[in-house]
């Protein structure tokens, strides 16, 4: 299992490719590809490379599949003895985003597959009466 360490909107994330993730908001149009190069650090199978503080030729590569809002966080503050109190709400803005590939130096590491080759098994059974 191969697995990627990227650095996006202030956080620190562990990626796979063919999983997807929120995260901070992205100034990207949906269903377009972008290039994250702020990897922290890429394990490949039995080989760990760790960047001081990135990875020098490293990219993730994703698709963005939409925008959204995360869930509501409700912000109450009251003042005891005071009848004063403060409701407020918050909805993050977030970017669904699929992880495509994890590139390292021109090599593409690990790739999701593009076509599922699934076959198909036909029942050719007859059954007598």
């Amino acid at each position: 299992m191969s697995y990627a360490i990227i650095e996006t909107g202030g956080k620190q994330i562990r990626v796979e490719p063919g999983r997807y993730y929120d995260i901070e908001l992205l100034p990207v149009d949906e269903q377009s590809t972008h290039t994250i190069d702020k990897v922290l650090l890429i394990h490949d199978e039995d080989d760990i490379s760790i960047g001081q503080p990135f990875i020098e030729g490293a990219t993730v590569e994703g698709t963005v599949i939409q925008h959204r809002r995360g869930k509501k966080v409700i912000v109450y503050k009251m003042r005891p003895k005071k009848k004063t109190r403060k409701k407020r709400g918050h909805r993050q803005e977030i970017t669904r985003f699929m992880i495509d590939s994890i590139n390292y130096n021109g090599k593409t590491l690990v790739a999701t597959a593009a076509t599922s080759s699934a076959e198909v098994v036909e029942d050719s059974s007859d059954e007598e009466e």
